[in-house]
């Protein structure tokens, strides 16, 4: 019998507890005894606590410190606008903590990736913690980066979509700290799995394992959700096109003849004449096709799974069988082990244990469109035909190897930045785990590497996501390398996007009335206007922010503006008449009272 002693000892604890607290209950007019209650209250949430999960010490930055007493607002920094006219994109400098805080103003429940790499906290100059390094000797190394990175995390899971998830790279040193952070903020249940990635360059102590791999955890907001989207967690075979490739240079040949390979390396050093070698010419049948392509397989370093597409067909196209097979242990209906005619014999092929995996409908679809495959006699087990043209994409494993980084891009760019992810390496995380995601988001920006990602699918496949990158600029890095790198890379490679560049700003609160800093919030709306919509302000006739009286009646005097615009941002303080709630109305526009739509949560 399995006994669970924590269990017993707490149970005991408890009836104790119960027995004091009826002794001082029935006396609590002592003002002591009234504190020991107290004391006995707070024992008791401390034994009903959670008894499994992550425990660490938590700790408040001074941004903690700072949001309790400061409004975040956004500013931009106009000079470093990059205008191409579609698909604008923004980049956020500021502590992550408030740029979040920011976004989900803006964006919550619309985002359908957070991509991010956070610090690793290997202890050597790669984790600050309130402006200060965390080494190796920190007695609360870890509990600061559970404390720092879980705030991150609980605010940024508002931002993501129902069907939206998480893609965060991690190594050694925190991996096994994170995966139960996540199962809590995100549960068990929405776990995609772990991959491992192979970066191919062992390093580490001499004396130790070199490592030379690190992870990417994936997690869902809601896995069901996830799951009815199209193409999710699936990636093309690696070599699928090489493969169709090779079998469509075989085909050409049908029909033609050649002198083998064998016989040209016996004949070429006597020199014999066209004639002779004429006698050594032989026709390509189907058969030698298929020969010389297996040949070829065998050699490839390709997969088991790639390798059993085989053969190819009259038609020239490549396929293999699969078992058609009842999958579950229970046997299927009596319907389901009628026996299938072997076409040359006429005499019917086995049929398997369970019966055959579809109904008789189905069968004789398959058998119309010659999608089943038979053997030489009825002794063979019908296969169904399976085309790799068909089936170029399967689940995305948990491994996969490349490079481990960009360092050559960032020499030839004159960029400084360690341990840069490489641009195919996120393109491939991205589309092997959501190719459908439209809004990106990576609040630990680095290099910028997410959003050259971005901006090279979108140019491979004529995509339109988006993205917003939010760094802090310690050692300058947000100005002098992401937005840097991300400018060079537009220029040169002829990106079609445009890209905003925002700064985090704060507007002190304290012993203040919302109305007594209201005015000053309208002064930076424009910049989450743009940044919820996606555009450049001055650009759309969409979109309007009225802040003034004068202003509304000049809008609503206007009949191309109204006809035209959708959202309409009007100021606090601009009273309307009822003709002009009409209006609005009857040009089916949207009214967002500023800044109360995007603070209202200060407001008394």
């Amino acid at each position: 019998m399995n006994t669970n002693i924590s269990k017993e000892k707490r149970e005991q604890l408890i009836k104790k507890i119960t027995e004091v607290k009826k002794f001082l209950e029935d006396s609590a007019d002592d003002k002591n005894k009234r504190h020991l209650l107290s004391y006995i209250a707070e024992i008791e949430n401390d034994i009903f606590a959670k008894k499994y999960g992550l425990v660490f010490e938590e700790h408040e930055e001074g941004i903690d410190k700072k949001l309790k007493d400061n409004i975040p607002v956004l500013s931009e920094e106009k000079e470093l606008f990059i205008n191409n006219g579609k698909n604008i994109n923004f980049l956020i400098e500021g502590d992550n903590l408030a740029s979040i805080e920011l976004l989900k103003k803006t964006h919550s429940g619309m985002i359908d990736l957070i991509y991010i790499d956070p610090p690793y906290n290997r202890g050597d100059n790669d984790f600050v913690y309130d402006d200060k390094y965390v080494d190796k000797e920190d007695t609360f190394k870890h509990s600061k980066w559970l404390s720092f990175m879980e705030k991150r995390l609980l605010l940024s899971k508002e931002l993501l979509s129902k069907s939206g998830v998480i893609l965060i790279h991690i190594d050694e040193n925190e991996v096994f700290n994170l995966v139960p952070l996540m199962n809590e903020i995100y549960g068990e249940k929405n776990d995609l799995g772990m991959i491992v990635w192979n970066k191919m360059n062992p390093k580490g102590d001499p004396k130790g394992v070199s490592t030379m791999h690190e992870y990417v955890v994936c997690f869902a907001k809601n896995k069901s959700e996830f799951a009815n989207l199209e193409n999710t967690c699936m990636r093309n075979k690696p070599n699928a096109e090489k493969i169709i490739k090779k079998a469509n240079s075989l085909f050409k040949l049908l029909g033609k003849k050649r002198i083998p390979e064998e016989i040209k390396k016996v004949v070429k050093p006597f020199n014999y004449s066209k004639a002779l070698l004429k006698e050594f010419e032989v026709e390509y049948t189907l058969e030698l096709i298929n020969e010389e392509f297996k040949g070829w397989l065998s050699q490839q370093p390709f997969s088991k799974g790639e390798k059993a597409y085989k053969f190819i067909d009259e038609n020239g196209e490549v396929y293999r069988g699969v078992s058609m097979a009842w999958p579950n242990k229970k046997k299927a209906p009596e319907d389901y082990f009628i026996p299938l005619i072997h076409p040359d014999t006429k005499k019917p092929c086995p049929v398997p244990r369970r019966g055959w995996r579809n109904p008789p409908s189905t069968m004789k679809k398959l058998l119309d469109g010659k999608r089943i495959l038979f053997g030489d006699d009825e002794t063979k087990q019908p296969e169904r035909k399976y085309f790799l043209k068909e089936n170029m994409a399967e689940n995305t494993p948990s491994i996969y190897a490349s490079a481990a980084s960009d360092d050559d891009f960032f020499l030839e760019e004159g960029l400084n930045f360690e341990y840069a992810k490489p641009i195919d390496t996120l393109q491939y995380f991205i589309t092997s785990i959501h190719p459908n995601a439209k809004m990106i988001v990576d609040f630990f920006a680095g290099s910028g590497s997410t959003g050259h990602a971005v901006m090279e699918l979108n140019k491979k496949d004529n995509g339109s996501r988006k993205f917003i990158l939010g760094t802090n600029n310690q050692n300058n890095i947000c100005r002098e390398t992401t937005y840097k790198r991300l400018k060079n890379v537009i220029e040169k490679e002829g990106y079609s996007e445009s890209l905003k560049y925002y700064k985090v700003d704060f507007i002190e609160i304290t012993d203040k009335l919302y109305y007594e800093y209201a005015d000053e919030l309208l002064r930076h709306v424009k910049e989450l206007v743009e940044l919820e919509n996606g555009i450049n302000f001055s650009e759309t006739e969409e979109i309007s922010i009225i802040l003034t009286e004068e202003e509304l009646e000049e809008f609503t005097n206007n009949k191309e503006k109204l006809a035209e615009c959708k959202t309409l941002y009007l100021g606090h303080d601009v009273l309307t008449t009822g003709q002009q709630d009409y209006l609005f109305k009857s040009n089916k526009i949207k009214v967002n009272v500023i800044p109360n739509y995007y603070y209202k949560e200060v407001r008394g």
